[in-house]
């Protein structure tokens, strides 16, 4: 068994590269997990995996809660098209498989920000998706 947060990252980014509605917006390639700034735009990356363990549940399973920042990022027609790829991405997310190795019991979007780029030159439109899980898994 893999770290929690690593399963769900990569069931999360597994479930955006597979849905055709989000690879409409931004290339598969551009669906990442690392650093916050974009490379190449629009992009969307996976940040901040913490995992919260929350005990043990029956039949020789742990539990943990495992959040992630999903970073959205466009320079294309602004806020509009940073906002219809935080929308497909929450509709494909909505429905979350279980990952290699761990059964997803809960998944929430609880918010999303979006933030004009400080740097207004630039003209990015940046969100940020706060996502969070509870997971089980056999040890």
């Amino acid at each position: 068994m893999i770290e929690p947060s690593v399963a769900l990252q990569t069931a999360i980014r597994a479930k955006l590269i597979a849905d055709p509605a989000v690879t409409a917006l931004v290339a598969p390639d551009h669906i990442r997990a690392g650093s916050t700034r974009p490379d190449r735009t629009p992009c969307v990356i996976l940040v901040g995996g913490q995992t919260q363990y929350l005990g043990r549940a029956s039949g020789s399973q742990l539990c943990a809660r495992v959040f992630f920042d999903l970073h959205i990022w466009a320079l294309e027609d602004g806020p509009d098209t940073a906002k219809a790829i935080g929308h497909a991405a929450a509709l494909a997310l909505i429905n979350l498989d279980d990952a290699a190795g761990i059964e997803i019991d809960t998944f929430d979007m609880p918010r999303t920000i979006w933030l004009r780029d400080p740097q207004p030159e630039l003209a990015y439109t940046h969100g940020i998706m706060d996502l969070e899980a509870v997971v089980r898994w056999r040890i």
